[in-house]
């Protein structure tokens, strides 16, 4: 098995939150879902366990946050292009996710904006110009 990431979500509702996370791109993987958790599939690295908040609590004795009021993580999430960074954008707006919840970031080789899903869970997809970063990175060290 490769070296993989699950990112464990508590949700409120986990047919609601399925919903979102396939209209932004995500694949149900169904031998790892039921009624308390769907396995929703960014990659083939990278999976959103969506656990209704009795299934979350089995895993952890301290209290979920309220995402909607605390931060609890930012889940940055590269994309191929610029483009693909307004794309995934648009998926989260159309299925009821709040986008840019502060301002787009744009250092020339980097860009980035941020989304909330219906929980209140911050993503941050962006693009990265490695080559350019390289670049701006190392004539800011000269400076």
């Amino acid at each position: 098995m490769p070296q993989m990431i699950f990112v464990n979500l508590p949700v409120a509702d986990v047919a609601r939150a399925t919903a979102f996370y396939e209209a932004i791109g995500c694949t149900k993987d169904a031998r790892f879902s039921n009624e308390v958790a769907s396995a929703m599939q960014l990659s083939d690295e990278i999976v959103f366990m969506l656990l209704s908040h009795d299934f979350f609590k089995g895993f952890t004795p301290k209290p979920i946050a309220d995402a909607h009021a605390t931060s609890e993580v930012l889940l940055c999430i590269s994309r191929d292009s610029r483009e693909a960074v307004d794309a995934i954008m648009a998926k989260a707006a159309a299925a009821g996710g709040r986008i840019d919840i502060r301002e787009k970031q744009d250092m020339g080789f980097m860009y980035g904006r941020s989304f909330e899903d219906p929980d209140g869970h911050i993503f941050e997809p962006m693009y990265m110009d490695v080559d350019a970063a390289m670049v701006a990175m190392d004539h800011t060290a000269d400076a």
